[in-house]
């Protein structure tokens, strides 16, 4: 019987995870469950196995357990490893979950109310189905613990930033990923001034240089940067504080506002899934998209200015590998970058698709945070 191990990546609508080998290197089976909040759809390595019964989280991820340890009789599971959005300042490595850990964790739910909550929900599900399992926790915001001080900083009174309020980054594993294969497919230029775009359902960039991070997009929580499929993005502040004393908001309905009523699907009134407003001729869904990709291009420019120029600009997440004609838009708004595409390569989402004489190599890159939380599980295994 060989030792695997599970992975773990738990959101609002779908549970992914997939299953590797001791090593967390080979990776034997990748499924999800979608729609858990309606009628449950599981899929194994891209194919739908079954139907599993309607429930909450806890519940599903049981359901897993179940699942794998049926069809999978040689397989000893002996460690999973969880992706947790939020780690605080506290924790910027992965790290064995225990009582005291998961205590800190739950602090930190109203930092990140779409992910923080699902994430814990499925630690303490496989504590409850299976409870001899090591489990470990890997951060969305470690990443980012090289940035700068002058980076996290808000201009908000000292005593707050030293209580936490500070600008954290999120998508770290998305980024931990491209950085590990960056020199595979950029060579030298890896180590120089790079910028990733980590484009799907939530949004973001990070400026790397030698493969570290330097700046991002979003901060405190997962709200700032681009507008993303319902998040707002970056947002004056005096709108809050005009929402709360001009029309009645309060910190709940400023919480569905920010979270799930805005982005595009708050800028279109049709969707926020960028395939439907792709496909749209309602001229909502092309401003939609217009000041999606206007956003971006703002934030190129800033970012390049923190790294002092641009050799890489990556592409990658459902978006970013997936939606040529938004890649096409941005780049083209990039062109005083040195930024030059290809776009017949680009329609085919080849993995480079910048022309010869580019100063900026483009890349498009699949993301695999799942086997950078493999490989971080088997790290804190003795």
């Amino acid at each position: 019987m060989s030792e695997t191990i599970l992975t773990l990546n738990i959101g609002s609508s779908t549970i992914k995870f997939a299953l590797y080998d001791h090593t967390g290197r080979q990776q034997k089976l990748r499924g999800e469950i979608d729609h858990i909040d309606t009628t449950p759809v599981f899929s194994v390595n891209g194919g739908v196995v079954a139907h599993p019964p309607s429930g909450a989280t806890a519940d599903l991820v049981a359901w897993i357990l179940d699942w794998i340890a049926k069809n999978h009789p040689g397989d000893n599971l002996v460690a999973v490893g969880h992706r947790v959005v939020h780690g605080g300042r506290r924790y910027q490595a992965p790290t064995i979950l225990d009582d005291e850990v998961m205590a800190y964790l739950s602090s930190l739910v109203s930092l990140a109310p779409l992910h923080q909550p699902h994430n814990l929900a499925g630690i303490r599900a496989v504590t409850a189905h299976r409870p001899e399992l090591l489990q470990v926790a890997c951060f969305d915001t470690a990443f980012h613990r090289t940035q700068p001080r002058v980076a996290e900083l808000y201009a908000l009174p000292r005593a707050l930033s030293e209580e936490g309020v500070i600008r954290y980054g999120f998508h770290g594993l998305s980024y931990d990923y491209i950085a590990g294969i960056l020199p595979e497919h950029a060579g030298a230029r890896a180590d120089g001034r790079v910028i990733v775009a980590h484009l799907g359902a939530g949004s973001s960039l990070c400026a790397m240089k030698n493969r570290q991070s330097v700046a991002t997009t979003m901060g405190f929580t997962a709200l700032e940067g681009l507008p993303m499929a319902s998040r707002t993005g970056a947002l004056d502040p005096g709108v809050l504080l005009y929402l709360l004393s001009e029309k009645g908001y309060d910190a709940t309905a400023l919480e569905m506002l920010l979270y799930r009523q805005s982005g595009l699907l708050g800028l279109s009134g049709i969707s926020g899934d960028m395939r439907t407003l792709l496909a749209s001729q309602d001229p909502r869904a092309k401003e939609a998209i217009a000041v999606y990709c206007y956003q971006i291009s703002r934030w190129i420019g800033s970012l390049a200015a923190a790294v002092g120029g641009l050799d890489v600009l990556v592409f990658t997440a459902g978006i970013g590998e997936r939606a040529a004609a938004i890649r096409a838009k941005v780049c083209e708004a990039a062109r005083w970058l040195g930024v030059k595409i290809d776009p017949v390569l680009n329609v085919q989402n080849e993995i480079n698709i910048s022309v010869a004489d580019s100063q900026v190599a483009v890349l498009v890159l699949p993301t695999d945070e799942e086997s950078v939380i493999a490989r971080a599980a088997v790290s804190q295994m003795s």
